[in-house]
């Protein structure tokens, strides 16, 4: 136990992480190679760092999760909170004393171990949860925290924001970290960066809230009027999964210098009248509102009410208690921080292979996912001369400790007062530093450890070696100076510098008049995110010509080293700057930086291509520099101009359009208004509780799980001795340990634990269970399974090869197809392959399994299914559904992948908590999650489709193939909705559809939002994209020609009724003034070579119900107590979509009480017994329904009362009724009727009506390097009557963002052998802030009532997703544009999603060619398509 002086609860340690394997990407040195491709390296290259999650001992009492708030913000701090102390346990180690503020409260630890984060303290030590674990590599910000330093030498505070998931505690001494628990609370008083956030809509799952208040924080501290570039910089390192973004941004623009305006951009006015009124009713019912928000509601920023640095801190910075030698010893690791340059070259001899940490981005990423361990680590950051900057008659040295956002700084500052020609280095620099990670990573990674990290696709190095850079290494015996060049760095993540040395400082040289240098990068994702391929190149010309004197060409991930291209640089000196030159050089670079077809990281072809393309780039940066000079070289053509400019962001703007609610609405009923999220404001604080925020039980054990490393085998052999050994291992569960049926699944195919084979990587063997979650992952890696591999499908292709499919196979066929194909003028095939897609939810999957009497289990999951988990965890048990109790307060997001696929975990906890009698938890980390839960199928469509020449579609063959994975699970589902939109919106008189389901070795694919849908209307897009290529015609006129008209029917005999299409779709094209947009684009593509834009307007159709009829069914609770409030509850659960609080506005209004009355707390299965999943988007219409029925009953209750005292409260008539011996509980139902369709007869209703949307998208792509900007979206969506408008149009963005990534951004890769390569932010991108749509624009249809739903509402969460292939195919519109200028015209395939290099290959040209392919079937590649 810790010491708790008085005014603390008691609190024990705990451990929060555990090690991870990464398989067969740890040797990799690919674009996301575990150093350079997570944490800090994920910009190319971290500080040599290191740390590790905890293991701490002990039990815990009674978390007080208030304790550390209780900080006020008037400008001081109370006495009471300065004085209060947490002392850890008495030293036992020889350790020093670590002595650091949290939340204004000091904290002496006696005792801390090296190997522990920041993160895992707060949340498991100290309590405070609401700092989230979102990936543990930085690359989400869910663990966003402020560390404040004072600095005695310039006698300033520094604050930065950094992640508590990196920072190692003993990296803490002398620091104030401030938590989101830490500024404000909803019981006290919230921040203003907290309450804007929540009442600009900007808080859905709200699992991501914490750690973007505490970004938004961190820069007001430091700039409290920052203007929107800061903003949008401070979030490079934050994710969010639900808004879209678009809201965070709106509301914190409130307080920046631009002020949150638009400049009157937007056609419907200006974005801020947001701020204005806007909850007026509407006179005749269709008036349209744009304000979701009142910005005279938020409390007003006062930066001088913040709370102060803690005195006791200051004055032990300045009495040179921060430069004082310090040792810490853990269980595995010893810190030791020297206190001198003189100590550390003393301690690098003595340990010479020792790791050094300054920011711990990068080795700590070596250590969690690489299971890596460090006897020694010296911690150097605080020593003066490698945190010194001097600047020199040539140049900037820089110590090796500096931060890049250090560095950052003072370089820009040298741009601003040296001469421009002396800055073409320091330049090149910081546009690689732009886009170098998050500003969370560049304010801890030194510039020292991006070198020494040695990372193969570093950003900076290849700048360093171009520009020539001198690094000063440094041992107990003297120094000496090198050249940062190509000898330098000696192989993969190695380098010249001795064991004993260390890297004391790298100077920085000043460019000369004739040399211009530039850097390059380019990365699946612009922002936070690893290279690709990186550049620099440097050109030095003799004095007043243009003849090459010195020419650098330097890139990184072009070999396991970054390289110089010395070979084509000799051959070009002495040449002239001219298109001779740039046509030698392109060969000679395509001859020097080739690659194995097999190389590690794949997208060959691509990566050779861009060598010459940013080679090309440069020759034209120079020639443009050049003449500035005044020297005859060739001029660069007007069409070529864009190939030189440098990306610069556009502050996005956005107009949101919904209809007020008519005149005579009562200002009590909130039904149609854009109320807030009711837990916003708690996301907010931190005070939301997510299952693993759960304080722990006393007994608590904890899970991990052993899981197959062979994508199918047999299991000949497991050994567990030594995992048995291992410290605080309790015991080992595998298939025998299982007290019920070991058989599982949504189609009972599945196993809780293998049993003698396996059939993908990540397949659940056993388990071990151990006192904490470190003691259990380690043992857990210590289990020896000895298989006999099986030959694995992986691919779709293997499986049409193989004929692994799963029964049924499905068909739809309407018309007479060959009566059809005979009356079209014209027949094309084609085909398209979807891409499979991670849910990437913030919180990964959690359970929390507590034993009670009578064989009782009560579970804490986060699942979208309570009624399935518990029927899971029953079989699995052998018990009773009644003995399981599962409750579910939030996820931090689900999107489908919590629906099914969360039993994997649940009831393999529950069967270690039944077996132990104690209780267990399991949260999985990123990779894991990733591994073993599956995601969205990947489909691959092939079609024949018939056409008049008008553009009329007449007949469509279409065949479907989905990747399903290991087990059925809801493949068939899937697999059905692909073919009820098969033909999107399109009316075709004879289709036949066909869905094959491949059985493959890979973790069993599931429920993801839109559920088959997306990828059945993608495959219709794109052959009516072919169709209008064909005829040579608007792809938007054959769209329009062919949209569904009021009464006519699907291909499965659905009559369509209340059709919106054609009213979306003059709207969209209206305010996206599309005409005016496709002349300024062709014009524009006229006039540029390398740069196009591209134009799509994309409509949708979303059938609304679940195609298992039996699932459209709900259950509702109420109760009102005898002091008027009501508790609700309802089958549906929060996952961030708002259907809580839509339940609560439907109750409001029927009961007719304020909101404030009626309270949800959890879904639990003993209140709603038998509940469908929130899956489907049906939920509000579900669930809605049964509390209007539940509401309804009560209130005929009351009508007596109401009767008798008509001026009565609502209190009076519950408390008469009370009295009178009335029921004020009721139980309400609906099913939706009439629902049922047969496929053997293609008859019946397959849905109970439909969603429609159009969206229109432009985009402008770089044909050089295949990089795209998204310029502008407008969505028109129907969503009825909206329940909420601010709910539903943050849906619809953040729908819409998620499928922005699904069809041009997200991408798994897998190796032939079925390795997942792609596990966690590092390597998978999801959008970031830096995708929204420069100018955005959501409309709710109006006047649109729905009267087959709630209050004429309609479902939201799916139907906009689709609506983002307009970007797809905006962009396919810019590639036919570029293709044509190489005289390449027609129908081309361009898979999803429209990743970089799908652009950059599709737009062939004189570069590609010189990089062809290598033939399929010559090598093993290193990634599939699956």
């Amino acid at each position: 136990m810790i010491k708790v002086l008085p005014g603390f609860c008691a609190l024990t340690a705990h451990p929060a992480w555990f090690p991870s394997s990464w398989t067969a990407a740890s040797a990799l040195w690919f674009w996301w190679d575990g150093g350079g491709g997570r944490g800090g390296g994920r910009g190319g290259g971290g500080t040599r760092s290191i740390f590790k999650s905890p293991q701490h001992g002990g039990a815990q009492d009674s978390v007080s999760r208030t304790m550390a708030g209780t900080q006020n913000r008037t400008g001081s701090e109370t006495q009471d909170s300065v004085s209060r102390t947490i002392t850890g346990p008495e030293n036992r180690t020889g350790s020093d004393e670590l002595i650091f503020f949290v939340n204004g409260r000091k904290i002496v630890e006696r005792n801390p171990d090296p190997e522990t984060t920041l993160l895992t303290y707060l949340r498991r030590k100290l309590g405070l949860t609401g700092t989230k674990l979102g990936c543990a590599e930085g690359g989400c910000g869910a663990c966003t925290v402020m560390v404040s330093r004072y600095q005695p030498a310039s006698q300033r505070l520094l604050h930065c924001a950094v992640n508590a998931c990196l920072a190692p505690l003993c990296s803490l001494h002398l620091v104030a970290v401030t938590t989101v628990e830490g500024i404000g609370s909803v019981a006290r008083k919230l921040h203003p960066v907290q309450e804007r956030i929540a009442r600009a809509h900007g808080s859905q799952c709200g699992f991501c809230t914490p750690g973007i208040v505490m970004s938004m924080y961190t820069l007001l501290r430091n700039n409290p009027r920052p203007s929107m570039a800061d903003v949008e910089e401070a979030f490079q390192g934050n994710l969010c999964r639900c808004t879209g973004y678009r809201p965070i941004l709106e509301g914190y623009k409130t307080f920046t210098v631009d002020g949150g305006c638009c400049g009157g951009k937007g056609k419907d006015g200006c974005c801020m009248t947001n701020g204005n009124g806007g909850l007026q009713n509407s006179k005749d019912g269709s008036e349209e509102a744009t304000s979701l928000y009142n910005t005279a509601d938020f409390e007003p920023y006062d930066p001088t009410q913040e709370v102060i640095f803690p005195p006791e801190l200051m004055s032990l910075s300045k009495c040179g208690e921060s430069s004082r030698s310090l040792r810490f010893r853990g269980e595995r690791t010893t810190w030791l921080q020297p206190d001198s340059l003189h100590e550390f070259l003393l301690l690098k001899w003595k340990h010479p292979d020792a790791r050094v940490v300054v920011g711990n981005t990068e080795v700590g990423i070596e250590v969690k996912f690489k299971n890596m361990a460090y006897p020694v680590v010296l911690a150097p950051g605080s020593i003066a001369e490698l945190n010194a900057v001097t600047h020199t008659e040539d140049g900037i040295v820089f110590g090796a400790a500096c931060t890049l956002s250090h560095m950052g700084a003072v370089l820009r500052k040298a741009v601003q007062s040296l001469p421009p020609h002396q800055t073409e280095v320091f330049q090149a620099v910081l546009e690689q530093l732009q886009w170098f990670a998050g500003q969370q990573i560049r304010n801890v990674a030194a510039v020292g450890g991006n070198i020494m990290t040695a990372s193969p696709i570093s950003d900076l190095n290849p700048v360093f070696m171009a520009a020539g850079c001198k690094l000063t290494l440094m041992d107990k015996d003297g120094s000496r100076e090198v050249l940062m060049d190509d000898s330098f760095f000696t192989g993969y993540r190695k380098t010249a510098v001795e064991p004993q040395e260390i890297l004391l400082s790298i100077h920085i040289p000043y460019s000369q008049k004739s040399q211009f240098i530039s850097a390059f990068k380019q990365s699946p994702r612009r922002e936070d995110d690893i290279s690709i391929v990186t550049a620099a190149m440097s050109v030095t010309f003799s004095p007043g010509t243009d003849v090459v004197k010195d020419l650098r060409l330097s890139f990184g991930g072009m070999a396991p080293v970054t390289v110089l291209a010395r070979r084509t640089a000799d051959r070009l000196l002495g040449r002239q700057w001219g298109e001779e030159l740039l046509q030698e050089a392109c060969s000679l670079l395509a001859e020097e930086m080739s690659l194995d077809p097999s190389a590690p990281g794949g997208m060959v072809s691509y990566r050779r291509t861009l060598t010459l393309s940013l080679f090309y780039k440069f020759y034209l940066r120079v020639l443009q520099k050049l003449r500035l000079q005044g020297l005859s070289v060739q001029e660069v053509s007007s069409e070529c101009l864009s190939a030189t400019e440098v990306y610069r962001p556009e502050t996005p703007s956005s107009v949101q359009v919904y209809q007020a609610v008519p005149e005579g609405q009562s200002l009590g009923d909130v039904v149609g208004r854009p109320i807030m999220h009711l837990s916003a404001l708690k996301q907010a604080t931190g005070e939301a509780v997510y299952c693993d925020d759960v304080p722990l039980y006393e007994n608590e054990l904890y899970l991990a799980l052993i899981t197959s490393t062979k994508a199918h085998a047999r299991i000949l052999s497991v050994d567990t001795a030594a995992a048995e050994r291992s410290p605080g291992v309790v015991c080992c569960l595998f298939a025998s340990d299982v007290p019920g049926s070991n058989v599982t699944g949504m189609r009972q195919d599945e196993t809780v634990f293998a049993d003698g084979q396996v059939t993908c990587v990540g397949h659940i063997v056993g388990a071990v269970v151990a006192d904490t979650q470190l003691h259990a992952q380690r043992a857990a890696k210590a289990v020896k399974i000895q298989y006999e591999e099986l030959e694995p499908v992986i691919t779709i292709q293997e499986a049409i090869v193989a004929q692994s499919f799963y029964k049924p196979i499905r068909t739809i066929q309407s018309g007479d197809l060959e009566a059809g194909f005979k009356q079209a003028d014209h027949i094309l095939d084609g085909e398209i392959h979807i891409g499979g897609q991670e849910h990437f939810y913030l919180e990964t999957n959690v359970t929390l399994a507590v034993p009670r009497e009578d064989g009782e289990m009560e579970l804490f999951i986060s699942s979208q299914s309570p009624s399935d988990s518990q029927a899971f965890v029953a079989k699995a048990l052998g018990v009773p559904a009644n003995r399981v109790l599962v409750r579910v307060k939030r996820m931090g997001g689900g999107f489908g992948g919590k629906e099914s696929r969360t039993s994997v975990l649940s009831t393999v906890v529950a069967v270690a908590a039944d077996k132990l009698k104690r209780p267990v938890r399991c949260m999985l980390d990123r990779d894991e999650d990733m591994l073993i839960t599956g995601g969205r199928h990947p489909f691959y469509g092939k079609y024949k489709v018939g056409f008049l020449q008008t553009g009329k579609v007449v007949a469509l063959d279409v065949t479907f193939y989905s990747n399903a994975g290991n087990s059925m699970d809801l493949s068939q589902a899937i697999m059905e909705r692909a073919l009820f939109h098969m033909e999107n919106s399109y009316s075709i008189p004879n289709v036949r559809g066909q869905g094959f389901i491949c059985r493959t070795n890979l973790p069993s694919n599931t429920a993801f939002r839109g559920f088959g849908g997306p990828q059945g209307m993608m495959v219709a897009e794109n052959w009516i994209t072919d169709v209008a290529h064909c005829l040579g015609r608007s792809a938007e006129e054959v769209r329009r020609l062919n949209l569904y008209l009021e009464g006519e029917s699907t291909p499965y005999n659905q009559i369509l009724h209340g059709v919106t299409l054609d009213r979306c779709w003059d709207e969209c094209l209206s305010r996206s003034e599309y005409e005016r947009r496709r002349a300024a684009a062709d014009l524009f593509n006229r006039q540029n070579r390398w740069t196009k834009r591209g134009l799509a307007v994309v409509p949708t159709k979303f059938g609304i119900s679940f195609t298992a009829t039996f699932l459209n069914q709900a259950g509702a609770l109420v109760h009102i107590y005898r002091d008027g409030s009501v508790l609700l509850t309802h089958g549906g659960t929060e996952m961030g979509q708002g259907l809580h609080t839509k339940m609560v506005q439907v109750a409001s209004r029927v009961l007719g009480i304020p909101c404030a009355r009626i309270y949800v707390s959890e879904t639990s299965t003993n209140t709603v017994a038998n509940t469908s999943p929130t899956a489907a988007s049906a939920s509000s219409d579900l669930n809605g329904a049964a509390v209007l029925n539940a509401c309804q009953t009560l209130l005929k209750r009351l009508e007596p009362y109401r009767t008798q005292n008509p001026k009565g409260s609502w209190e009076d008539w519950v408390k008469a009724a009370y009295l009178d011996r009335v029921n004020l509980s009721a139980n309400g139902f609906y099913r939706t009727p009439d629902l049922g369709y047969d496929f053997d007869t293609n008859s019946g209703r397959a849905f109970n009506y439909y969603s429609y949307g159009v969206a229109c998208s432009e985009v402008e792509i770089d044909c050089l390097t295949g990089a795209h900007k998204n310029l502008s979206t407008t969505i028109v969506m129907d969503v009825g009557h909206s329940l909420n408008p601010a709910i539903d149009v943050g849906q619809v963005e953040g729908g819409f963002m998620q499928g922005l990534g699904l069809f041009t951004l997200e991408e798994l890769h897998y190796s032939p052998r079925g390795v997942l390569l792609t596990r966690g932010p590092g390597s998978y991108k999801i959008p970031a802030f830096g995708d929204i749509p420069t100018q955005l624009t959501v409309s709710l249809l109006r006047d649109a009532p729905n009267d087959k739903a709630i209050f004429a509402s309609k479902a939201v969460g799916e139907p906009p997703l689709f609506l983002a292939s307009s970007v797809f195919y905006a962009i396919k519109d810019a590639v036919r544009a570029a293709r044509a200028e190489s005289g390449t015209t027609g129908p081309f395939r361009l898979d999803s999603p429209a990743s970089a290099e799908r652009i950059r290959t599709a737009c062939c040209d004189r570069f590609t060619k010189l990089c062809p392919p290598a033939q399929p079937g010559t090598f093993t590649p290193w990634s599939v398509r699956v």
